[in-house]
């Protein structure tokens, strides 16, 4: 079987990566921009630092806000009759994984408009075209959707939140710009720095990762173990090294999967819309100790790019709990909660099992699973 390697066509990185839109924006003929970006980072003018840069060079663009922090198909839906009345011929997505997500949904829309039931593009949808053009301009450092092929749309009817798998939808550029990134609280910094943690651990373990995709997780485990502390401190190291980690952690695992840390916590984040990045980190401990026995060597190479010291001179056990613990206290370090008590009540759990079960994540996990068994994960941290 040939694997499979889909990334960006262009991407910029560093301080003031931004500026290199408008080139961009001229050299491929786009006429009018799209904005996505959802309403605080408009309020806090976050999204400002992008639309000055039109302005400067006298790029037409109009902006869309109706996005929440984990989006909906009723945003979607508004986003894309918003689309259609703009006269935009491509799309700039400024914000996190909820402004970038919106974009790809209503990006493959547009151009695919036999899928405009939201709900048909679960999984991997059979989409024909590449979605409206789109420039993905990150304001996190976790989720790395500006350089992957998948998207989460949350449904509020049936309290659920669904992946979405396709090539179709990749961002034709991403312009990963720490200066976009400096803004963001303590409290953000630490989830979805933890959130692109997890990214490449799974991304690391899952069945289907191999020798390139691995080369992208360890590198980004180790940036990451490296940078989140000071990034939480706002340190300028600790931005620059996060952006970059959590970009190649997303080359990684765009192109081979998660597990079920990621099906845990979209339906925790469905059911209680909890922080994606603060429900991973939760989790990513607990599964680590779950997944490890069908992990073979590569909880040894995890201690080892998180920093641990004498790795070499471990027992398979103590290796694989070194990892684990070096997890555990990153997330502890910078501020994260340790259990789920203050978030899931009893009366919910076996709904929320049964949604990571159906979740499409689920089948990439090392160790195959059940509802019963992810039941069971849910409870220890209770």
């Amino acid at each position: 079987m040939a694997n499979r390697i889909v990334l960006n066509e262009t991407s910029y990185h560093g301080a003031g990566a931004v500026n290199s839109i408008p080139d961009e924006v001229k050299v491929r003929g786009f006429k009018k921009a799209f904005v996505c970006s959802d309403p605080d980072l408009i309020k806090f003018n976050v999204t400002k630092k992008v639309t000055d840069v039109l302005d400067k060079a006298g790029l037409a663009y109009e902006i869309y806000s109706n996005i929440k922090p984990n989006p909906t198909i009723e945003n979607v839906q508004t986003g894309v009759e918003a689309f259609k009345a703009s006269g935009a011929d491509y799309i700039i997505a400024v914000g996190g994984g909820s402004s970038m997500d919106t974009a790809k949904a209503v990006g493959i829309i547009i151009t695919n408009p036999e899928f405009a039931d939201v709900r048909s593009l679960e999984g991997v949808a059979p989409t024909k075209k590449p979605c409206v053009p789109i420039i993905a301009v990150p304001t996190t450092a976790g989720t790395a959707a500006e350089v992957t092929i998948n998207y989460v749309i949350t449904d509020v009817e049936k309290k659920r939140k669904f992946v979405c798998v396709d090539t179709h939808d990749i961002p034709i550029i991403a312009v990963i710009d720490p200066d976009m990134m400096s803004s963001m609280p303590k409290s953000l910094t630490a989830a979805t720095g933890m959130d692109a943690l997890t990214h490449a651990i799974e991304g690391y373990t899952t069945k289907a990762a191999w020798e390139m995709t691995d080369m992208f997780h360890l590198k980004a485990i180790e940036i990451i173990s490296n940078s989140l502390r000071g990034a939480v401190e706002n340190t300028p190291e600790g931005r620059d090294g996060m952006a970059l980690g959590q970009y190649i952690a997303g080359m990684g695992f765009s192109n081979v999967g998660l597990g079920i840390v990621h099906s845990m916590a979209h339906a925790l984040g469905a059911v209680y819309d909890t922080p994606h990045g603060v429900a991973n980190a939760i989790l990513l401990p607990t599964v680590m100790e779950y997944n490890a026995p069908f992990t073979g060597d590569k909880y040894k190479y995890i201690a080892k790019a998180m920093g641990v010291a004498g790795v070499d001179d471990m027992s398979q056990e103590e290796y694989r709990q070194a990892a684990v613990d070096a997890v555990r206290k990153l997330s502890a370090d910078v501020g994260i909660p340790a259990d789920l008590k203050e978030i899931v009540k009893d009366e919910d759990v076996a709904f929320l099992s049964e949604s990571a079960y159906a979740d499409a994540c689920r089948p990439g996990n090392p160790r195959d699973t059940s509802v019963e068994e992810i039941e069971q994960l849910y409870r220890s941290l209770m």
